[in-house]
């Protein structure tokens, strides 16, 4: 019995210590102190707290997926550039676009502005820090669900 106490306490302290982390890049980068509420679209789309909630952890899981993608089409942009080859944002652009609906629909105002820029900017190091900051607000959204979906993603890929 100890040791589960042992591992519940563990874990919610690494919580902790990626939520800290998290907020403090979201502040940094927004120079301001944005907290998700559901209110906005519970009220806009007539659905209960419940179903809300199920979708923004959807949501999270979706994102926190997603970043491995992203991050595998700035390599090939930074590869691309560095080539001195024309860059195809393309791939990049329709996977912001994709994530942005969802988004949009879900009212998660931080995520919508990070989305818009990687679906439209061509900065590679401000599409890097909107990439980095994307994931840290998503996981003040939902922390145990993100970090559930960081471990289980770590899980698999040393399989």
């Amino acid at each position: 019995m100890n040791n589960i106490a042992e591992r519940k306490k563990s874990k919610n302290l690494e919580i902790r210590l990626l939520v800290d982390k998290a907020n403090n890049i979201c502040s940094d980068f927004f120079k301001e102190n944005y907290r998700y509420t559901n209110e906005e679209a519970i009220d806009e789309l007539g659905l209960d707290d419940d179903l809300i909630n199920q979708l923004v952890e959807d949501y999270v899981v979706q994102i926190i997926t997603s970043i491995s993608q992203f991050k595998e089409i700035i390599n090939a942009l930074q590869v691309q550039a560095s080539n001195d080859e024309k860059l195809n944002f393309v791939p990049l652009h329709e996977l912001a676009h994709k994530n942005l609906g969802v988004a949009r629909n879900l009212r998660i105002k931080d995520a919508e502005k990070l989305l818009f820029d990687l679906m439209k900017k061509e900065d590679l190091d401000y599409l890097t820090s909107c990439l980095k900051v994307l994931e840290s607000c998503t996981i003040k959204l939902k922390p145990t669900c993100a970090y559930n979906t960081l471990k289980l993603i770590k899980v698999k890929s040393s399989l």
